[in-house]
């Protein structure tokens, strides 16, 4: 296939790229600064510039733009950054997807399962309607915005990814240097239930719906074994080898990480990837044992992101 990836240089595109390009794709990269190669494609989401011409005969788009959740405190400013790279940057890309001739088939488009807000201990899928809270507010509206590219026809995905697991960035590279030296423990009381998914699964999800040619709409890319906190926790430092009782009390949290605390961290999400699940997907590490295992062991070896980063 001729596949378009935005957020290429982001962790998943990162991880992503390669895995098309391994597997015999032609893969295209949508870049803000000049163009080196035929390789790239030219956008400014801020001006709103991307020519559709550049996206004719391409097979499908795969749109994973957008500034990261928890990198920052959810300050006014930085909440109001997280909302508008995600709604200016799908709007352009979905309305060149719609204005190019020929079309691209499919169009798969970042979002995350934010969208259910805090479920307690509830499990969810697909078919469950729209939370509350900040995240939940901002997905909607990320996801609405691909509007012009499923008016016009176009096969379109809501990637709805839960937090991708590896040692090189994001949540779980934060934890790691404290497991290790046995300082790890669980966040806040631990009973909030947290939906996974390791890189090397969130790639294989998003290159298997490249050409599950039924499923459109929203698909949650979670491992089916979510887990609570503590039991992360656990897993976490028996993979490790260490000791992991040292509790990081919420207020600390709150502190330390601003709305992205209450908004993100100590939020309960026990969520299921029922559609892929019955499309045929299946998991190489479908329990956390075996993925913190992986992932530690150095056996799973890209990036790890917030979901939406």
């Amino acid at each position: 296939m001729d596949v378009v990836v935005s957020g290429a240089s982001g962790l998943i595109g990162s991880a992503l790229v390669p895995a098309l390009r391994a597997g015999g794709h032609t893969v295209r990269t949508l870049v803000r600064r000049p163009v080196r190669d035929d390789s790239e494609i030219r956008w400014d989401p801020l001006r709103g510039t991307l020519d559709p011409a550049a996206l004719a005969e391409v097979d499908a788009v795969v749109h994973l733009a957008g500034a990261g959740v928890g990198d920052h405190r959810w300050t006014d400013r930085y909440k109001r950054r997280i909302l508008d790279s995600r709604v200016a940057g799908t709007t352009l890309v979905a309305a060149a997807v719609a204005a190019a001739h020929p079309r691209p088939r499919v169009l798969l488009s970042a979002s995350a399962i934010g969208w259910y807000g805090d479920t307690g201990d509830r499990s969810v899928d697909e078919s469950e309607p729209r939370g509350t809270g900040f995240l939940a507010e901002v997905t909607a509206a990320w996801e609405a915005s691909t509007a012009a590219a499923e008016n016009a026809g176009v096969r379109v995905c809501h990637l709805r990814s839960g937090v991708v697991l590896s040692p090189h960035g994001g949540a779980l590279a934060r934890q790691l240097p404290l497991f290790r030296l046995g300082l790890g423990g669980r966040l806040g009381s631990g009973r909030q239930w947290l939906s996974w998914i390791t890189l090397a699964d969130e790639t294989a999800a998003i290159i298997f719906l490249l050409t599950a040619d039924g499923l459109r709409g929203p698909v949650n890319l979670t491992s089916p074994a979510p887990v609570t906190n503590t039991a992360f926790t656990r897993a976490l430092g028996a993979a490790l080898r260490r000791r992991a009782i040292l509790p990081v009390p919420a207020v600390a949290l709150r502190i330390a990480l601003g709305g992205f605390a209450d908004g993100g961290v100590l939020v309960s999400q026990r969520v299921l990837p029922r559609r892929l699940t019955e499309a045929g997907f299946t998991f190489s590490h479908a329990d956390i044992d075996t993925a913190l295992g992986a992932v530690t062991a150095g056996t799973v070896t890209t990036g790890t992101s917030w979901p939406g980063s």
